[in-house]
């Protein structure tokens, strides 16, 4: 488990959408001063609370293990990158979890989001990004490139450093990929992709070096990972991969 604090570690990964207006409140700034800090107080845990597509799975998961404070962080870790938290949140409350927290933004997706949850999804953030996001539903009509950029990089991604230049790192990681022809979603084989691991000069990690396991998040280095962590991460990954995939493979073979 990681030692970082909780709300620290949750500010590692919600920092990148919040840089780009895409979630939580305006506290881009904020963030990244508290990460390159290493500093965790009353205030950041506030401004996680404002995360309203994330914080609803945090207090899913705690509930669900009976920890008193969502923002614990193996109830973080659970949800961004993943552990045995998960395997305790059981199917039917994550199918109510659902469907009462967010059933105005899925809309006609309901039945995806609930035959996932059928087939063995879990409260990580991939589930969400794959299963509640509008993404995968607009790739099933024909749309491709836009949804599938956006899906890739929501989603939380384990990769290995290769080189570091400056503000930014060349990773190697598998990419997300679009099997037109069967419907799903697929992770294709490691490549190489640039991310940044600092900005103006502030970052939540050192600087990383090569060979280091790290995980992404819209192409920011969140955090450096333990070999156990990125594999619970790559599990995570082709677990909800597999939730979004199967009800359409079932549907496909009776058509």
């Amino acid at each position: 488990m990681t030692a970082t604090p909780g709300p620290l570690l949750f500010a590692r990964y919600a920092y990148p959408p919040n840089a780009l207006g895409l979630c939580g409140a305006d506290t881009r700034r904020t963030l990244l001063e508290y990460g390159d800090a290493h500093a965790s107080d009353a205030g950041l845990a506030e401004l996680a609370r404002t995360f309203d597509g994330a914080w609803p799975y945090l207090t899913l998961i705690a509930e669900a293990n009976r920890i008193a404070e969502p923002l614990d962080p193996r109830v973080v870790e659970a949800y961004w990158v993943g552990n045995e938290l998960l395997e305790r949140v059981p199917p039917g409350d994550l199918a109510r979890h659902v469907d009462e927290r967010f059933r105005g933004r899925i809309g006609r997706a309901r039945e995806h989001v609930l035959d996932a949850v059928a087939v063995g999804a879990v409260p990580h953030h991939c589930f969400h990004v794959f299963a509640v996001y509008p993404w995968l539903g607009l790739l099933r009509t024909g749309v491709v490139d836009q949804p599938l950029h956006i899906l890739d990089q929501c989603r939380t991604t384990p990769a290995v450093v290769q080189a570091v230049d400056g503000d930014t790192v060349d990773v190697l990681a598998r990419p997300l990929l679009w099997d037109a022809e069967a419907g799903a979603l697929r992770l294709g084989p490691p490549t190489t992709r640039r991310a940044r691991w600092q900005e103006d000069g502030l970052a939540f990690v050192p600087r990383p070096l090569p060979g280091d396991l790290v995980s992404l998040h819209w192409d920011f280095v969140c955090d450096v990972l333990t070999a156990g962590a990125a594999h619970a991460l790559a599990r995570a990954t082709a677990r909800a991969l597999y939730a979004v995939n199967r009800p359409q493979a079932a549907r496909a073979a009776l058509a």
